[in-house]
């Protein structure tokens, strides 16, 4: 079984690698392509990444590679966890949308769509690549926004699956608090990408999410940075993300107070590359759970496992809608639970959507259509368009001035502009 990584010079990688060993009984690779035009990271991660695998003792061979034609040649899968701009692009995505008071953000708001207008050509390029050296390849995507970005390769018609690590995460910190195995626990996650809610809790097929928020609402809400009366109101835990929705403005102001998270992780990663170059580094180091990403290894590894084994496991997973959410379009990319075997995710059923929120996710899908259409497309007025329509923004003088702010900060990763 041969995977290729795409972005593999990024410092997740080492995360992905340990989750990789670790997990070989689920999925046995063979060979281990990490592709990235960064040869400086690939001479650092590389290396890790193969003593790593020489610690715990896993055969499969690692190599990388700055041709992507190359690594997906043959390749069963290939992940894709790239971001265009680096950094520095980022840093601009959490700062020029404070201006007009509006929420700064890498995958939520005007930043978000600023980074999925710089990401969906250049995943799709990467994708038609793919497809050309490797017909059967799955593409799992992890890149942001993925809702957006799996949306553009599914309706490309790519043979795609988009994942996200909050369900993962959310498992993991339940199964902690009830004193379960994580696998024990199974969730009632529905909504979009990083626009979702836990509406169930399954503890052997019983829903504890009441006695959940009951007995361990405090370090839920804090973990969240969300008051304990909202979660109780709702009856439901939000994913962390809704935070830009439910508290904006408090998030606006904290934003403007405090270095930008680009900043923190710009540094953190200089750190991080630091430590990989270390021949003594023979596994994933602490600092790296600061970096975000918890628990990416397992799910990847899981839903990867599923694709190429035909399990018909269930995985919360963003794949197309076909109806499962009546009230949003078939080709709408949703995130909910789905059995995924060697023909794709096909999403379970899900009860209705309470209008609390239906409406919020309507709004953002509608968002999210215009979004890629913009990103195809191109355009000011596309621009425009789709940042009229999030409901972060949804002021014409707002989104006037945020669309000439995202051309001109991004102008070197538009080509239309």
């Amino acid at each position: 079984m041969k995977l290729a990584v795409v972005g593999g010079g990024s410092t997740y990688t080492p995360e992905l690698i340990d989750g990789f060993a670790r997990l070989r009984g689920t999925l046995p690779l063979d060979e281990l392509v990490l592709v990235d035009p960064d040869g400086d990271r690939l001479a650092r991660v590389g290396p890790l990444a193969r003593r790593i695998f020489a610690r715990q003792g896993h055969p499969g061979r690692i190599s990388w590679t700055g041709d992507l034609d190359a690594g997906a040649d043959g390749a069963d899968a290939v992940l894709l966890q790239l971001r265009v701009g680096g950094q520095a692009a980022r840093a601009q995505d959490e700062t020029w949308p404070l201006e007009c008071g509006c929420v700064g953000q890498e995958t939520t708001g005007a930043g978000g769509l600023a980074k999925a207008l710089r990401t969906v050509p250049v995943v799709l390029d990467i994708a038609e690549r793919i497809r050309l050296r490797s017909p059967r390849a799955w593409i799992v995507d992890f890149t942001n926004p993925v809702g957006i970005v799996t949306r553009a390769l599914l309706t490309a018609g790519h043979r795609a699956v988009g994942l996200c690590n909050v369900a993962i995460g959310f498992q993991r910190k339940f199964a902690a608090l009830l004193g379960v195995a994580p696998e024990d626990v199974s969730l009632g996650h529905a909504g979009l990408n990083h626009l979702t809610w836990e509406r169930e809790v399954r503890v052997g097929g019983t829903d504890v999410l009441p006695k959940l928020l009951a007995e361990h609402g405090e370090a839920v809400a804090a973990d969240l940075r969300m008051p304990r009366a909202l979660l109780d109101r709702l009856g439901v835990v939000p994913s962390y993300y809704l935070r830009y929705f439910y508290q904006h403005d408090e998030v606006v102001r904290e934003l403007r107070e405090k270095p930008s998270r680009a900043a923190e992780v710009a540094a953190m990663e200089r750190e991080l590359l630091a430590m990989y170059a270390d021949p003594g580094l023979d596994e994933k180091p602490a600092l790296l759970a600061k970096r975000g990403g918890a628990y990416y290894s397992e799910a990847a590894v899981a839903l990867t496992a599923s694709l190429l084994g035909d399990t018909g496991d269930v995985q919360v997973v963003n794949a197309f809608n076909h109806g499962t959410l009546p009230f949003l379009p078939d080709d709408a990319v949703i995130e909910v639970p789905a059995a995924v075997d060697a023909n794709g995710a096909r999403p379970l059923p899900v009860r209705p959507l309470e209008p609390l929120f239906a409406g919020l996710v309507a709004g953002v899908t509608a968002y999210e259509q215009l979004a890629l259409r913009a990103a195809l497309e191109g355009g000011r007025d596309r621009v425009f368009d789709a940042l009229l329509a999030h409901p972060l923004i949804g002021q014409t003088a707002h989104a006037d001035r945020l669309a000439d702010a995202l051309i001109a900060h991004n102008r070197e990763h538009l080509p239309w502009a």
